[in-house]
């Protein structure tokens, strides 16, 4: 299993319950306010782009990031909580 950073920026309606409850089926940690951490199968970066897009709309932003390294200060929660 692999860490995955996921981040997003909801525009307009700003409809965050969807998206929070299919991170939190994920098991997904919140790091900062709308960057989470999961741990996922390696190499599927486009897979759970595209599962995750389901849960946001058209003009958001999301992006999802495969880690080997990190470093923060400052977090709401570590990812090596994971």
């Amino acid at each position: 299993m692999i860490k995955y950073f996921i981040s997003y920026d909801l525009r307009d309606s700003r409809d965050y319950q969807k998206l929070y409850d299919e991170l939190k089926r994920f098991k997904a940690i919140q790091v900062l306010e709308s960057l989470y951490c999961l741990k996922y199968q390696d190499d599927k970066t486009e897979e759970l782009r595209d599962h995750f897009k389901k849960f946001i709309d058209s003009d958001d932003g999301l992006i999802i990031i495969k880690s080997a390294f990190w470093a923060g200060i400052n977090l709401d929660n570590s990812p090596n909580d994971l």
